[in-house]
């Protein structure tokens, strides 16, 4: 059958950050509580107003078996103490459904787990294409001064399970360095985080 052509054309402004027939959802700070290690860093930034933090723009198209979805995501550049900003992250509700991402505008990364607990830091920066395998939990991090911007595919019917990676969350934290921007485990940068307290 054929489709009208507003279901198979869309366009991205990346001035204006929308796609053509596309809702847009909005993440806020208050809503990331416990994404963060740094608690007392969020819980002091959020008191300086509640900032947004990645919006998400999700074209209404065909949702079957077989199908494909797509959304325009946007992480603002910002930082929870040394914490860059990020997104909460999730796996997919169909766990084997893969994803991928497809840079935009500006420099940043995704926080890669599996199911195993196996974690590793993946650049996205504009041109940059990252493939998600299924079975994965991902979280997009803005490491760079501007909006980080990107393209995400996957398959309509893969759902998002934000529970299954929140409980004991993300392994890996990525934080300002020395050098710039580095990911470290979640376990040590809490580690650093008590010291710091212990010495004040």
């Amino acid at each position: 059958m054929k489709a009208s052509i507003d279901k198979l054309l869309r366009h991205i402004d990346l001035d204006s950050a929308t796609i053509t027939g596309a809702t847009s959802q909005q993440r806020r700070l208050s809503d990331l509580a416990g994404c963060f290690v740094d608690v007392a860093a969020y819980d002091a930034l959020l008191g300086q107003g509640d900032a947004e933090v990645y919006s998400v723009a999700t074209p209404e198209g065909p949702d079957g078996a077989g199908d494909l979805a797509f959304g325009l995501g946007i992480v603002q550049p910002g930082r929870v103490g040394d914490e860059y900003f990020l997104t909460k992250g999730h796996y997919h509700s169909w766990r084997e459904a893969a994803e991928v991402y497809i840079g935009l505008g500006g420099h940043g990364g995704l926080v890669l787990e599996d199911d195993h607990g196996m974690s590793q830091f993946v650049p996205l920066a504009e041109h940059d294409v990252v493939y998600v395998p299924g079975c994965t939990a991902h979280r997009t991090v803005n490491t760079g001064d501007e909006p980080l911007t990107y393209l995400g595919i996957y398959p309509a019917t893969a759902g998002h399970d934000y529970a299954g990676i929140a409980a004991d969350g993300f392994r890996l934290v990525v934080v300002a360095g020395p050098d710039g921007p580095q990911a470290m485990p979640r376990a040590d940068y809490l580690k650093n985080l008590q010291v710091k307290e212990g010495h004040r």
